[in-house]
C-alpha cells in the first residue's frame, strides 16, 4: 500500500472490535471486470471478518464505483452514507452523461469546476455522442462529489491518485494494487486444440485483444498496425475476443476484422477466457485516453506469464521495466506498436522473458490475499476512527493476517 495507508499494527488494533462491513458492488453474473474483482475481494474479506452484501445498515461501507449505470444505486448511497470508496475508474463523466439531463449535467460540472465551466458543460453535453473517444471528457473526470466526503478513497495506481487529488485536497487516498487471483489453467492439450480450432498454424505467434471493445482500447489502431506486421511476418496472427460497446466502432472495424490472420470471438465466460488467454502468445491491451483505471485483463494476462502491450502512462508507473511492453501514444503510436509486435513475433525468447518478469511482479505485489489484508486493515481503521464506531465485537470468521 502506498499513500496515506493504515499500518498493520493500527489495523490489527482496530479489528479487536470487529465491524460489520457493508459491501456494495456489482457482482457476477454481471459481465464487468469490476464484478469479477469485487467477487474475488469479497471472498477474501469474508475469511477475515463479518461482511454482508448491500445490508440496510452496517458499521463501515465499502463502495465499488465505476463509470457506468451499473453503479447508480451504489453512487447514491456513497453520497448519502459516506464510507470507503474504491474507484475502479477515476473518470465519472460518462456516468453522469448516462443518467443526467443537460441542465443537471451542467450543474454537476459547475459543482466540480466552477461557474467558468458552465458553457463548456453544455458544449460537452451536446457533443456527448463523441464522448467515448474525445479526450475532453477524460480531462474533466467530475469526481468531487464522490470523493470529498469519503472516509478513504482506494485507487489502484498513481494516475488515479493524482486525479482524485485534483478534485479534493482533503481526500484520504490509499493506493492498493489491483488484485490477482491465480486461476486453474487448462491443460496444454486443450490449449493446442483451441489453437487448432481457430486455425492457428504451428509456429504462429498469436496476439490477443480481450474484453469490452471500446474506442479507448484503440482497436482500429491495433488492426491497422497488425495489417502492417502481417505483411512483413505472415506467422503473426491476431485474436479479437469480446463484445463491442459501440455499434459505430463495430461497423467501422468490420472490414478490418475480415483481414488475413485475424480471428474473432464474442464475449468469453470465465472458463473460455482462460483457455483463450492461455492460447495467445501476447496480449495487446492499450488505453487512450486513460481513465485512471488499472486493467484487470492486463493483471490477469501478466499473472499467467503472458507479455502484455500497454499504453505508456502513469497508470502503469508501478510496473518495472521489462515486465510489460510500453507503447507510445499520440503520433508515435503506430510506429511503436508495429515495432514491438515485430520484435515479439520475431524473438520468442524476448516474449518469454517479458512474460516471466511480469508474472514475478504480479506475484510479489498483486496477490489477492495481499490486497485483502490492506483493505481489511483500512476498513477496521476507518471504522475505529468514526464517531459511530461499533461498541460490540462481532464473531470472527477468519484469522488470516
Amino acid at each position: 500500500m502506498t499513500g496515506d495507508g493504515p499500518q498493520s499494527r493500527a489495523g490489527a488494533l482496530a479489528c479487536q472490535s470487529e465491524p460489520l462491513v457493508g459491501y456494495f458492488a456489482p457482482l457476477p453474473p454481471a459481465r464487468t471486470g469490476v464484478a469479477d474483482y469485487a467477487a474475488a475481494l469479497l471472498a477474501d474479506l469474508r475469511e477475515r471478518g463479518h461482511v454482508e452484501v448491500a445490508p440496510r445498515s452496517c458499521d463501515i461501507a465499502l463502495y465499488h464505483l465505476g463509470n457506468n449505470a451499473a453503479h447508480a444505486a451504489i453512487y447514491r448511497r456513497t453520497i448519502e452514507q459516506p464510507g470507503v470508496v474504491v474507484l475502479h475508474d477515476a473518470v465519472l463523466n460518462h456516468f453522469y452523461l448516462g443518467r443526467l439531463g443537460e441542465a443537471a449535467y451542467a450543474e454537476e460540472f459547475v459543482y466540480n469546476y466552477g461557474e467558468w465551466s458552465r458553457s463548456l458543460a453544455h458544449e460537452l453535453w451536446r457533443g456527448r455522442a463523441a464522448s467515448a473517444a474525445d479526450s475532453r471528457y477524460f480531462d474533466f473526470p467530475m469526481l468531487r462529489r464522490a470523493v470529498e466526503n469519503a472516509m478513504a478513497v482506494v485507487v489502484h495506481n498513481p494516475a488515479a491518485a493524482q486525479i482524485v487529488r485534483r478534485h479534493s485536497a482533503r481526500a484520504r487516498i490509499v493506493e492498493i494494487p489491483h488484485l490477482f487471483v491465480a486461476p486453474q489453467l487448462p491443460p496444454q492439450y486443450e490449449v493446442l486444440r483451441f489453437r487448432e480450432r481457430l486455425g492457428v498454424p504451428a509456429g504462429a505467434f498469436l496476439f490477443g485483444v480481450f474484453g469490452y471493445l471500446r474506442e479507448t482500447k484503440r482497436l482500429m489502431q491495433v488492426l491497422d498496425a497488425f495489417s502492417i506486421v502481417r505483411r512483413e511476418l505472415p506467422q503473426a496472427m491476431l485474436l479479437v475476443a469480446g463484445d463491442f460497446a459501440s455499434t459505430d466502432l463495430e461497423r467501422a472495424s468490420a472490414p478490418l476484422l475480415d483481414g488475413p490472420g485475424i480471428r474473432r470471438l464474442p464475449y468469453l465466460p470465465d472458463t473460455d477466457f482462460w483457455l483463450a488467454a492461455s492460447a495467445v502468445d501476447a496480449c495487446i491491451n492499450l488505453r487512450y485516453p486513460g481513465a485512471g483505471e488499472t486493467s484487470g485483463i492486463t493483471i490477469r494476462l501478466m499473472g499467467i506469464g503472458k507479455p502484455v502491450l500497454v499504453t505508456e502512462s502513469l497508470e502503469c508507473e508501478r510496473v518495472p521495466e521489462g515486465a510489460v511492453v510500453r507503447v507510445a501514444h499520440g503520433a508515435a503510436e503506430r510506429q511503436s506498436l508495429c515495432a514491438h509486435m515485430i520484435l515479439l513475433t520475431s524473438m520468442s525468447d524476448v516474449a518469454t522473458a517479458i512474460g516471466r518478469r511480469g508474472a514475478e511482479h504480479i506475484q510479489s505485489r498483486h496477490r489477492v490475499n495481499l490486497a485483502g489484508s490492506l483493505y481489511w486493515y483500512l476498513l477496521c481503521e476507518c471504522c475505529a476512527s468514526s464517531p459511530s464506531a461499533p461498541q460490540r465485537s462481532a464473531p470472527r470468521r477468519g484469522s488470516r493476517p
